[in-house]
């Protein structure tokens, strides 16, 4: 199995990763960051909007609801 950020992992993310909710950027992936799969595709959250929207995230709702 291939690391998440091994560059022959097809899922791996594109540089620089993008907070789906306010934009904020990263040139790696931050541990303190979270991602969920929507639609087929990883969408990464940065701590910050982690925080904001948890109860929602550990409900397992769509990022569209909150």
């Amino acid at each position: 199995m291939n690391a998440p950020d091994d560059p022959g992992d097809p899922d791996a993310p594109e540089e620089p990763l993008t907070c789906a909710r306010c934009g904020r950027t990263a040139d790696t992936l931050p541990l303190t960051w979270t991602f969920s799969v929507e639609d087929g595709r990883r969408v990464y959250f940065c701590e910050d909007c982690s925080r904001t929207n948890l109860r929602a995230i550990e409900g397992r709702l769509d990022s569209s609801w909150w």
